[in-house]
């Protein structure tokens, strides 16, 4: 996903701001795309509130990448976006067959640390970092370690 910048997506497209919201509102109701909203609550002020933008069909954002096949895909920049991208419908869709509210955000501060999902539940917010490589590095769980000191009580380790 990417942090939602409506001015400047409608000048890439020769629109107004206004004009590429209501376009993008045609795309969230045909279920193109979904905006994944940004969890800020209490967290300070230094936090980042433009939505993320992500494409609800994978194979679609690949497509348009001009990704065809595997090999293409494991060799492709946007790799671990298309994963994210996945791994966010996939909570989505999960989170509405079973009747669920999209309790989905994300968190990132004005420096950069960011937390690819929250999952806002009665027992506190559950944080997810999603990541395709095939190693693990341990700057990874930077940005949860530091949400995790902005969150306090509120963070809940995965089960």
């Amino acid at each position: 996903g990417q942090l939602l910048n409506l001015a400047s997506l409608g000048a890439d497209c020769g629109i107004t701001s206004v004009t590429a919201k209501q376009w993008l509102s045609v795309l969230e109701a045909s279920y193109i795309v979904t905006l994944l909203k940004p969890h800020h609550r209490n967290f300070g002020k230094r936090l980042v509130k433009a939505p993320k933008l992500y494409f609800c069909d994978v194979g679609l954002a690949a497509w348009l990448l001009g990704i065809r096949d595997a090999a293409a895909l494991d060799a492709h920049a946007a790799r671990g976006a298309l994963f994210e991208t996945h791994v966010i419908s996939e909570l989505m869709k999960q989170r509405l067959n079973a009747g669920l509210p999209l309790d989905l955000y994300f968190w990132r501060d004005n420096v950069g640390h960011e937390v690819d999902v929250l999952i806002d539940t009665a027992q506190g917010l559950q944080a997810l970092e999603i990541k395709s490589g095939s190693t693990f590095a341990s700057d990874w769980t930077d940005g949860l370690k530091k949400w995790q000191k902005f969150a306090g009580d509120e963070s809940i380790l995965p089960s």
